[in-house]
């Protein structure tokens, strides 16, 4: 069992659980109020489900379980490790701040201010777990994925599979509502690589 964990650091877990409370407290009062979206999971998700009528409890999962599957092929044994804990903490963070009022009832009227502060708290949530090793959703391991895999940059990986979900959304989104997702989208997926090259001390 001790075996298991070996090579695994507390500190990196508690990062971790911390990045992963703040990334479920923006989605919930910020993406989950205004409408403006992320691209990845959640917008395959809505696109299977209006076009084929797929519950996203369905796709959720088989595409949650595909991407972890990759990530943990190509990442390894830490990474699924890291992950579960993501993962763990973002569901557990996510249900008990739901119970809550949402702080900002006034960004339903302002999707501007919603897709920039909504990509802080994902491009800083995001970004902490992964800089630990960790991914708290899917696309999070399919970014982690890509970029180990192609040698590119993870903010690009993150880039190409939101926009690619995001321009498909297209069919049956207004575009004014996808300019805000794709803010949002570009801004999170710069502060997660931004944060992947600061240096570690």
């Amino acid at each position: 069992m001790m075996k298991l964990f070996d090579g695994i650091k507390l500190k990196n877990c508690v990062l971790i659980i911390a990045s992963t409370v703040f990334l479920a407290f923006g989605l919930y009062n910020v993406h989950a109020l205004s409408g403006v979206t992320e691209g990845g999971a959640l917008g395959l998700n809505l696109l299977l489900q209006h076009w084929f009528d797929i519950s996203p409890a369905i796709t959720n999962f088989l595409f949650n379980s595909l991407c972890y599957l990759l990530g943990w092929r190509v990442l390894g044994r830490e990474f699924m490790i890291y992950s579960a804990v993501a993962a763990g903490s973002f569901s557990a963070a996510y249900a008990v701040i739901e119970r809550f009022p949402q702080l900002w009832p006034e960004l339903r009227e302002m999707p501007l201010a919603a897709a920039i502060i909504g990509a802080v708290f994902v491009g800083i949530g995001t970004g902490v777990a992964i800089r630990c090793g960790g991914a708290p959703c899917g696309d999070d391991a399919l970014a982690m994925s890509l970029s180990s895999i192609f040698n590119i940059k993870v903010e690009w990986a993150y880039f190409i599979s939101d926009i690619t979900i995001l321009l498909l959304s297209l069919t049956y989104i207004p575009l004014g509502r996808i300019v805000y997702s794709l803010i949002t989208v570009i801004l999170s997926g710069q502060i997660i690589g931004f944060i992947q090259k600061v240096k570690k001390r």
